[in-house]
């Protein structure tokens, strides 16, 4: 008999919803808003009327649901309790005991960016490796550590947070976190512009960068594809930092596979391969071999390794 799961990825706009065959399989997948007004109250109700409406139309018992997987923009200790979202008006609160009374169904719940690479582990860009870095490059940088097929949490639910480890003891800009010299200052989309803007201000020379208001990060990729100077000397600059930051991570992780997503990973190849260049002239020989590969489940992820979080 056929097994089911659900995998809600819950971000500050939409909640993300699929149903999937436990293989791996998805059948469907569907949206609702997030309703974050009066501290996001009304969200796991929301989610739970969803996942239950569906139930109802596919004739789906619950002895048939092997659980429902949930991320969260946030850190999630192993317990499920969240202990901040920001985004969605949450403090510290325990989702897994709330989600379980609602449903009566097995719940988990993890941080969007590791379950984002649980999922790519499953059935996506590290598909059949068990220890695997995974790097989002949009607004900020997220990531997610897997070692013997498992999340890396932490006890507070920051293990992954890799946009916040530090690159640069002398800058002077400060981070969104508060801090100075995160990577996610250099690697980020905001990132790549703001490093773009620094050597447009120090340089003189001439590039189509200065044709663009606003900046964004493609038109960066794209004049580098193109053999602009300038372009080209910042994906070097952007690369380079996060090159040498997945070294330092390696000695720790030693990964089979590191897999590179989000918005800025559609700069396709000119942006893993010189990660990659950058990454081998820096690593521990033994990791220097590690792989590179571009996410492949989009937007999907995040649905895919909630399900993957409730099968392990």
């Amino acid at each position: 008999m056929k097994k089911y799961g659900f995998g809600v990825d819950i971000g500050g706009t939409t909640c993300k919803i699929g149903l999937f065959e436990t293989t791996g399989v998805i059948i469907e997948k569907w949206e609702i808003p997030t309703r974050t007004d009066n501290h996001g109250e009304n969200i796991l109700s929301d989610v739970t009327d969803s996942v239950m409406g569906k139930m109802a139309e596919k004739g789906i018992s619950k002895e048939d649901v092997q659980g429902v997987g949930i991320g969260v923009p946030g850190p999630v200790t192993a317990e499920g309790v969240v202990q901040k979202c920001v985004n969605l008006g949450w403090g510290v609160f325990d989702v897994v005991k709330e989600m379980t009374e609602k449903t009566g169904l097995y719940i988990k719940v993890g941080n969007d960016a590791n379950v984002a690479a649980l999922g790519e582990m499953w059935q996506g860009g590290g598909k059949g490796r068990k220890n695997m870095i995974m790097v989002t490059l949009g607004t900020g940088v997220g990531g997610g550590i897997i070692v013997d097929g498992k999340i890396v949490a932490g006890s507070h639910g920051a293990g992954g947070e890799i946009g916040h480890m530090t690159v640069n003891t002398e800058e002077t800009e400060q981070c969104g976190c508060g801090r100075y010299g995160c990577l996610e200052q250099y690697a980020s989309a905001t990132g790549a512009v703001r490093l773009a803007k620094r050597k447009l201000q120090a340089t003189d020379k001439q590039t189509v960068l200065r044709n663009y208001d606003p900046l964004t990060a493609k038109d960066i990729f794209d004049a580098a594809k193109a053999k602009d100077q300038v372009a080209d000397e910042v994906v070097e600059e952007m690369t380079m930092i996060l090159g040498k930051q997945l070294s330092d991570m390696a000695c720790v992780v030693d990964p089979e596979i590191i897999v590179i997503g989000g918005g800025v990973s559609k700069a396709g190849t000119i942006l893993t391969e010189r990660i990659q260049k950058y990454y081998k002239k820096a690593a521990f020989l033994v990791c220097r071999n590690a792989e590179f590969a571009l996410a492949t489940l989009g937007n999907d992820a995040g649905m895919y390794g909630c399900v993957q979080m409730i099968l392990q």
